[in-house]
């Protein structure tokens, strides 16, 4: 995958230092060990983590029976083993189905650090930074199993790894990316002239009572991936994520309720995601609220129950006329 390029020097002198920092800081030392790292390298910034996601992985690299590394990179080693076999598996297979080679992981978590630098919603700096630890995944040829139909069958065939996977070498951070999401999501509305899914929801954000009452940032880091189209043009797109360390809240209502019933349960919501409106925003990326809830908000409104501002019932009016979601 191609890495984002930070968009400014300033970030860029970040990057490398904090990259650097990575290979000291150990993870036994927890975040906190990141924290300090970044406010002894960016004092004009204020970081926080806000998020933690694991449960990822990363093919790795190749094994022998001793643990030691033959290669690492699996894909890599696997397509020049194919080229050099006239892209014939069976040999591949025949040559090596004594040879108790094993194929290895990097299972990961990604940890995101946010700093504001300015009002706006999108003003804030994002740090990713992963934790990863090697580990054995499957074998790679064994005799008496069949040959694999494919690269991608052998090198990360499903249910490939067992649920103990022994460690190679202790945890470790590497930067992932940093990014100024604002300066990402500016050359995002570049690439269309129509506003992007992200952009309508942020517009959203800062018109609904959220904006009046808490940081984006506090809540949300924004998913973003760059690559190269077959014009060797750059192609950017984003998508936000909740902040949230552990299960959605789940949303009380039943079914076809509205009226009172329905505005407790937005209510509730919104306390226990911590903003209002947290309902709406939630709807269109954890899915936690269904989206009828935004029909039955407004013909409640219509009706003459009026548990939500003007601003937020715009906001609602503006989604059903023109849907949107991640």
């Amino acid at each position: 995958m191609l890495p984002l390029s930070p968009v400014t020097p300033q970030l860029a002198d970040l990057s490398q230092a904090l990259a650097a920092a990575c290979v000291q800081v150990s993870v036994a030392q927890g975040p906190a060990g990141i924290s300090r790292e970044l406010a002894r390298i960016a004092p004009q910034y204020t970081f926080r983590e806000v998020l933690a996601r694991g449960g990822w992985y990363r093919l790795g690299g190749v094994v022998d029976a001793r643990g030691r590394h033959i290669a690492d990179d699996l894909e890599r080693w696997a397509e020049a083993e194919l080229a050099a076999h006239d892209d014939d598996l069976a040999a591949v297979a025949a040559e090596h189905e004594n040879s108790q080679l094993r194929a290895t992981r990097l299972t990961g978590k990604t940890h995101y650090w946010v700093a504001r630098t300015g009002n706006g919603a999108t003003d804030f700096v994002q740090i990713e930074i992963e934790e990863l630890q090697e580990v054995v995944c499957h074998a790679l040829f064994e005799a008496g199993e069949s040959v694999p139909a494919s690269i991608e069958d052998l090198v990360d065939p499903r249910d490939a790894c067992p649920g103990h996977q022994a460690a190679l070498g202790v945890p470790f951070y590497t930067l992932r990316r940093v990014t100024g999401i604002a300066e990402f999501l500016a050359g995002m509305r570049a690439q269309k002239a129509e506003p992007q899914p992200v952009h309508r929801l942020i517009e959203a954000w800062e018109a609904s009572s959220a904006s009046h009452a808490t940081d984006f940032s506090n809540h949300w880091v924004i998913a973003v991936r760059e690559h190269l189209d077959r014009y060797h043009q750059s192609i950017r797109s984003a998508t936000p994520v909740a902040a949230l360390n552990g299960a959605t809240p789940r949303f009380e209502s039943t079914y076809g309720a509205r009226g009172l019933a329905l505005a407790e349960a937005l209510h509730r919501f919104d306390r226990q995601i911590g903003y209002p409106m947290a309902w709406f925003f939630h709807m269109l990326t954890t899915k936690s609220v269904p989206h009828a809830v935004a029909g039955v908000v407004i013909e409640d409104v219509q009706s003459g129950f009026n548990y939500l501002p003007d601003r937020d019932v715009q906001v609602v009016k503006d989604w059903l006329h023109q849907p949107y979601g991640f």
